[in-house]
């Protein structure tokens, strides 16, 4: 059998089918030759989310119950560098409004949103199911169980936060090792794993729930577990930014070998893709990517489930175009939600109650488009 490779449209792969994989190197130019080739065709449409997410997010430092135009927010950092000349109180003012409040929050929100539209995009090419959402193997309630037992003990917030982090990435562990054991890593068994770790964990946070005290401890429990980007400091964005931000980019980066996944575990051995390796290594990312936004801003479901299917509906199935744009539309999703929970009643509404309700009908819209085939 021939071992060397060959090149197709730019695009390496084993010249005969079903040879080994020859190794780190090789699939690394792969990865190198076919990343730019699927984005020349397409690149419109991620740049056009991310102008989404800046126009979003200008928008939100500007909204809320003490209005500021958009000269206002600019003329400050035009004032920090010496610019324009504003008087000492407004300069208080922009300040305590832009720095101190709206920005960590819509900050959050960017980072929040982008990591679970990727990792829900992730876990559909890697489950090959347009319906998996981040949760699947449990990751949110191993999160929200490892959170509500640091409550539980009254331990520091940011043990708080690294609990949930623990918790879901604890979750996962369970999962996978649940399916290597008993199906050698299979796809259905590392979503029967990740059925078997969540329930565990769900009941291990019921069990927290009914220990707490129902009258400090678990109201504080249940509105952390509803969702709350307002709850994300300056201190835990600095330290939170760079792993998120490094693992939504990997994740676009795996795009083209997902890409080749999706065509089954054989095809895409043939053409130099470690199937393993990737199969885990995505699933490490999303999971770190799920872990982190719980541990930043509670419970916020569907956007991992939906924003992926909006993306697809504009870029189609590649998925190197498809998780740059989810990653920017869900930036974009929840800045806009998070600006509607603020804002639109007297009392600010838990963002994770918002996304449900925004959720469900465009879920009932995405039926009518997975009975035509996910590729459709």
């Amino acid at each position: 059998m021939t071992t060397g490779w060959t090149h197709e449209e730019g695009v390496p792969y084993p010249m005969e089918p079903g040879e080994p994989w020859p190794g780190w190197a090789d699939a690394g130019r792969w990865l190198r030759r076919a990343w730019p080739s699927a984005l020349r065709s397409g690149l419109l449409w991620p740049a056009a989310a991310a102008l989404l997410a800046l126009t979003m997010a200008a928008a939100a430092l500007t909204f809320g119950r003490y209005p500021l135009t958009l000269q206002q927010v600019l003329a400050y950092p035009a004032h920090l560098l010496g610019l324009v000349v504003l008087d000492p109180a407004q300069v208080a003012l922009l300040q305590r409004l832009l720095v101190e409040i709206r920005l960590p929050r819509v900050l959050a929100a960017l980072l929040t949103g982008a990591a679970l539209a990727s990792s829900g995009a992730a876990f559909q090419a890697v489950f090959r199911n347009p319906l998996v959402s981040p949760d699947l193997l449990g990751v949110m309630a191993g999160a929200s169980a490892g959170a509500a037992g640091a409550m539980l003990l009254d331990l520091p917030w940011i043990t708080v936060q690294a609990l949930a982090f623990a918790g879901g990435v604890l979750a996962v562990a369970l999962g996978v090792a649940i399916a290597q054991i008993f199906g050698g890593g299979a796809l259905v068994m590392l979503v029967l794993g990740g059925i078997v770790s969540g329930a565990l964990f769900t009941s291990l946070l019921s069990l927290v729930k009914v220990l707490a005290d129902p009258y400090n401890q678990l109201p504080a429990i249940v509105v952390w577990l509803m969702g709350n980007l307002g709850q994300a400091g300056s201190a835990q964005l600095a330290w939170l930014a760079l792993p998120m931000g490094l693992a939504v980019a990997a994740l676009c980066m795996l795009g083209p070998w997902l890409d080749a996944l999706a065509m089954g575990d054989d095809e895409a051995r043939t053409l130099g893709v470690p199937v393993g390796p990737l199969r885990l290594g995505v699933i490490a990312l999303a999971t770190l990517l799920s872990a982190l936004t719980v541990s930043l801003a509670g419970m916020i479901g569907w956007v991992g489930l939906i924003v992926p299917h909006a993306a697809r509906l504009l870029t189609g199935p590649r998925n190197a175009l498809l998780l740059p744009t989810s990653a920017f539309l869900g930036a974009a999703f929840l800045v806009g939600a998070d600006m509607l929970a603020r804002n639109a009643f007297a009392a600010e509404i838990p963002i994770g109650i918002l996304t449900q309700l925004l959720g469900i009908p465009l879920f009932l819209l995405v039926l009518a488009r997975v009975r035509r085939g996910w590729a459709a």
